[in-house]
Order: structure tokens, then C-alpha cells, then sequence
């Protein structure tokens, strides 16, 4: 499997490309746009630490990654609907579990739509913990985190 390796702005129309494939689907599900299709791609590779998986055909997957001063947040992860159920996403989740380690960081902490089951019941598989569901406009956000 390819390595994660560091985004640079040279990646920024392949991630922006990554993201819509990736999130797509959950439009339907969640009846809005979900939050990582309305961000803007350059300020996220300005300011975010972002991880890619590179792929036959452009990216196969992404981590974005923000530190908090008492937390590492995962912004985004997401594989392309062509590198799904390979493992791809336990690998990107496993490696944000590592930069937190490194950045000693003791908790890692995310969040989904409320009426993304799968995303959850995935997350929850993985150990993260439901901490509190925040509404916002038109949605509902689950904010889960784990303790390392």
C-alpha cells in the first residue's frame, strides 16, 4: 500500500477532487452539504497538517489534522469510493493516533453528521467515544473522542 506522505499546494485540485468523491454520498444522507465540501482547500493546506495516500488515478485518501492545545482534532478523513473497504481508512486513523503521540497529545477528538450511523458505529469500533451532539444549522454534529 502507498505511503502517507505530507500534502503540499501542489495537491491542493487533487484534494479538493478526493474531498467531493469522498463526501459526496453523505449529502444525500444528511439532507445538507457536509461541512468538508464548503471548506476552503487552500486555507486547509495553509493552516491544517494534512496527510495524502496517492492513487492510480489521483488521491486515494486524506487525513486532516489540527492541534488543539489539549487535543489533536481530525478535521477530515477520506478515502476514495475506488480505495474503499482495503483498509485505507483504519491506516489513516492509525496514523493520526501516531501524530498525536508525537505531538503529546493525549486525546484525539472528531466529529460527523449526526445521521452518518456508519461513520459512527465505525468510529465506536475504533474506540472513540460519543461526547455530546452539538446542533447546528440544519445538522446535527457528534463530537466523539478517544483517549490514548
Amino acid at each position: 500500500m502507498p505511503k502517507l506522505r505530507r500534502a503540499t499546494f501542489d495537491d491542493l485540485a487533487a484534494l479538493v477532487a478526493l474531498q467531493r468523491a469522498a463526501y459526496a454520498p453523505n449529502r444525500v444522507i444528511l439532507g445538507v452539504e457536509p461541512l468538508p465540501l464548503i471548506a476552503d482547500y487552500e486555507d486547509i493546506l495553509a493552516r491544517y497538517e494534512t496527510w495524502v495516500v496517492d492513487g492510480e488515478q489521483g488521491l486515494d485518501g486524506a487525513l486532516i489534522l489540527e492541534a488543539q492545545a489539549d487535543h489533536l482534532l481530525i478535521w477530515s478523513i477520506s478515502t476514495a469510493p475506488t480505495a474503499q473497504q482495503r483498509g485505507l481508512g483504519g491506516r489513516l486513523l492509525a496514523h493520526a493516533e501516531a501524530r498525536a503521540a508525537a505531538l503529546g497529545k493525549r486525546t484525539l477528538k472528531l466529529y460527523t453528521g449526526e445521521k452518518l450511523t456508519g461513520n459512527i458505529a465505525w468510529y465506536q469500533r475504533h474506540g472513540y467515544v460519543i461526547e455530546g451532539i452539538e446542533a447546528r444549522t440544519g445538522r446535527n454534529v457528534v463530537h466523539m473522542a478517544k483517549n490514548l
